[in-house]
């Protein structure tokens, strides 16, 4: 039984200490095969386009929270087999600064993104397009498909345009959808489609002034030959968690 912890959005350093360092106790004690994150690792707020031209753009933080998320990644991985992270819009914004603004900085290696965040010291896999995750199943960000208002649709959506079961971040909602089709009474293709919720701390998230549909949760993907299992696994208010039937994490 092949066993995969997909983490969502951190967003770091916006993310949850209490969830990560329960989360990360819980792939320490499974030690699973891989452990994927689904993009929005790093928030880059300090480059973002909404920073632009305010005092954030001149905040001298970014190797500060570059080296935070290096920590985090190294926690989450630390005691998996294998570790993988799929680009999002959050990650791009560090090419894309660079390109609108001083694109000679490309032919910098140290800037390049995957040395920039140490992946290749972390041993992480770096996905810049949809990832294999298990049979018929792709892990994404989520950016791409249009968010719809319930966790679970938009990465449906994006199932049914890729024509694979999906597993998703971005939309930070944890919900679960499904579709089949069928004629004569014969059940023919079916897809699923799963967002992962996330793991930020939500009071840091000043931009939605206190309001949002969110629900912190990870992913649990359990594969035995053909056959593929997803467990989403909610984070409760203080942190800890149920998995098959066993109670996870310090309570905050």
């Amino acid at each position: 039984m092949r066993r995969t912890v997909v983490v969502p959005d951190l967003q770091v350093p916006l993310h949850d200490p209490v969830a990560v360092a329960n989360v990360a106790a819980y792939i320490k004690a499974v030690r699973p095969d891989s452990v994927v994150t689904l993009g929005d690792e790093a928030d880059f707020t300090e480059i973002g386009r909404w920073s632009e031209g305010k005092p954030g753009w001149y905040e001298q933080t970014l190797a500060e929270n570059r080296d935070m998320t290096v920590d985090v990644l190294w926690q989450l991985g630390e005691y998996a087999k294998e570790q993988h992270m799929i680009r999002s819009n959050h990650t791009d914004r560090l090419f894309n600064v660079i390109m609108n603004k001083i694109p000679s900085f490309m032919s910098l290696p140290e800037l390049r993104f995957e040395k920039f965040l140490k992946l290749d010291e972390l041993g992480i896999k770096f996905w810049r397009d949809e990832m294999p995750i298990a049979p018929n199943w792709i892990a994404v960000h989520g950016d791409h498909t249009p968010i719809k208002p319930q966790g679970g649709l938009s990465a449906l959506e994006g199932a049914r345009r890729r024509g694979k079961s999906t597993i998703s971040g971005h939309t930070h909602r944890a919900g679960r959808s499904s579709f089949s089709e069928a004629s004569g009474g014969r059940i023919g293709r079916i897809l699923h489609g799963v967002e992962s919720g996330h793991i930020m701390n939500t009071q840091s998230a000043s931009y939605t002034h206190g309001v949002m549909n969110r629900q912190q949760a990870f992913s649990i993907i359990y594969v035995k030959g053909k056959n593929v299992q997803v467990d989403l696994i909610y984070i409760e208010k203080n942190g800890t968690f149920i998995v098959n039937g066993k109670v996870y994490g310090r309570p905050r």
